[in-house]
């Protein structure tokens, strides 16, 4: 296994439609093993393809708390096919904009189909965190950030930021 480079916004990579997996095949299974390192690496729950350069419709999932055992949940061409009329308020973040969060509203629980790492199709009925999650990954694959769910007024602050923290590590990694 691989840690990768995680993707920081703004990027226009982060913008674009994933492609769909055809075969969940070696490849595939080792692109979501490295994902899944990475994202552990990251202290993160979620991660998905568009994050690490890769526009293929992969996420990794991982809600357990620090002293439960890990269940990493691995899914290709994940797509939610009911969701629930009650919505929820979370507090997110994301690895690709560190250290910003915002409250988003999603639907409390989802159904999701998807392509194991066996090439089978799963489907996983999801709610509260896992749910959002889920809902968070998949949105990445669709070239949505969770910023694209909060006001703009929010959205643009937090994107200023993080303009201007790239512009500062640019200048500090070049040479003198």
């Amino acid at each position: 296994m691989a840690k990768l480079d995680i993707i920081v916004a703004p990027d226009p990579r982060l913008k674009r439609q994933a492609e769909p997996v055809k075969k969940v095949d070696d490849a595939v299974r080792r692109l979501m093993d490295d994902m899944l390192e990475t994202m552990y690496a990251a202290n993160g729950i979620g991660l998905a393809a568009p994050q690490v350069g890769v526009l293929k419709r992969i996420i990794v999932v991982d809600v357990a708390r620090d002293d439960e055992d890990r269940q990493p949940l691995q899914m290709a061409n994940p797509e939610v096919v009911w969701e629930s009329e009650d919505a929820r308020t979370y507090e997110e973040g994301c690895l690709s904009l560190p250290d910003h969060y915002a409250d988003v509203v999603r639907p409390e629980a989802v159904k999701v189909r998807y392509l194991d790492r066996e090439n089978e199709i799963r489907t996983l009925d999801a709610d509260d965190i896992l749910a959002t999650c889920v809902q968070h990954e998949i949105d990445h694959l669709d070239g949505v950030l969770f910023v694209d769910h909060i006001s703009s007024l929010k959205r643009n602050m937090i994107i200023k930021k993080l303009q201007k923290l790239k512009k500062q590590q640019a200048v500090e990694a070049a040479p003198a």
